[in-house]
């Protein structure tokens, strides 16, 4: 055992607080990292908001990133001293992973969202009684986190920490609807309906795919205005516009290519419908609930919808990717971040919320 600190949320929708817990060394298949920074995403929000008692209490974090202090004997292509960024977990076998689209394991709530490891079991434990995590095979708001092989990718080790922290899902999963899911040809027109880390995400990743024009449209003024800075040609205020699927029809000379939605919001759904021309693409990355569409657009114009976790990525192969595209300027993501301290884990949750940080990530002194 190791004396670690991590931020507990110790019952249902309860707020973040810095505790003293216990973590076990490393299993044969896992590694220890030590964390060196972290991304508060939506998802930890809304997972917290929704977790269910008997799971408490919870450590949460998603996009951690740090240094491998121990590895398992197991492990073979990592060693103590890489520094990784932390991703999703997924199992490698079934018939997904073997594909190269472990975003869809058949595993992914067992390993990502159950409260701990397959098994059943957790490393966390605080006076002796269990701590849940294993979230997202991490739970890297802590000092120290067990991460897998799987889940943990080799970078670099002068990539700043709060760059490469959101990679891991925030990023991968906007850029990865994009050039994963999407391809947009060169010249096509590209929407994207929320921009918040996600969707700026996506517009950075549709300007580095040379598609003209990115349009955003989001209800806050300084989000549109980093938008633009970005590279977006247009942004759109969904409260001051009277009918955003015009405006966008206008805009992108009778419809636009391809829509990214990262609201998970009906009415904008549909208006991303109805924005789209002939044959576009519309991908869903926002979670929500029920979306009642009417099918007749759908047919009539052929349009593909597409449901998207975490970019469809392997990221194994697409952290890299989008590494190099950062190296070449053209995935500006320090232009998202704002970094607060660890201990500060609450009030950056509450910027969030707020809109007054688009992606915070606590640092670890």
């Amino acid at each position: 055992m190791m004396r670690i600190q991590a931020a507990l949320t110790e019952s249902p929708a309860g707020s973040f607080a810095i505790r003293d817990v216990d973590l076990q060394a490393p299993r044969a298949d896992e590694i220890l990292v030590r964390i060196t920074a972290a991304g508060l995403c939506h998802t930890d929000l809304s997972a917290r908001a929704a977790w269910p008692e008997q799971l408490t209490p919870m450590v949460f974090g998603h996009e951690g990133t740090g240094v491998v202090e121990t590895v398992g004997d197991e492990v073979t292509g990592l060693t103590p001293g890489d520094t990784v960024s932390l991703s999703f977990h997924s199992c490698g076998v079934c018939e997904p992973c073997t594909t190269g689209h472990p975003a869809y394991c058949t595993a992914f709530q067992l390993l990502n969202s159950s409260g701990g490891r397959a098994d059943g079991t957790t490393p966390l434990s605080r006076e002796g009684a269990p701590v849940f995590g294993g979230f997202f095979g991490q739970s890297s708001f802590a000092t120290y986190a067990i991460a897998h092989e799987r889940n943990a990718v080799r970078i670099p080790a002068d990539l700043p920490a709060a760059v490469a922290a959101p990679l891991g899902c925030g990023v991968q999963t906007g850029a990865g609807a994009v050039l994963n899911v999407l391809r947009p040809a060169e010249g096509s027109s590209l929407v994207v309906v929320g921009a918040g880390g996600v969707g700026l995400s996506a517009l950075m990743a549709a300007v580095a795919a040379d598609c003209t024009p990115v349009i955003a449209v989001d209800p806050v003024a300084s989000r549109r205005a980093l938008a633009e800075e970005l590279g977006a040609k247009a942004t759109l205020d969904p409260t001051a516009t009277e009918d955003i699927a015009a405006a966008i029809r206008d805009l992108t000379g009778g419809g636009a290519h391809h829509v990214v939605d990262t609201t998970g919001r009906p009415e904008m759904i549909n208006q991303a419908v109805a924005a789209l021309r002939p044959r576009g693409s519309l991908a869903l990355v926002g979670m929500g609930t029920q979306v009642p569409l009417d099918i007749m657009p759908l047919l009539l114009k052929g349009i593909s919808v597409h449901g998207v976790i975490e970019g469809d990525s392997d990221p194994a192969e697409f952290i890299p990717r989008l590494i190099e595209l950062h190296r070449q300027g053209r995935l500006p993501v320090e232009r998202l971040v704002t970094e607060f301290p660890f201990a500060d884990i609450e009030a950056a949750a509450t910027a969030m919320r707020e809109g007054r940080a688009v992606k915070p990530v606590l640092t670890f002194g």
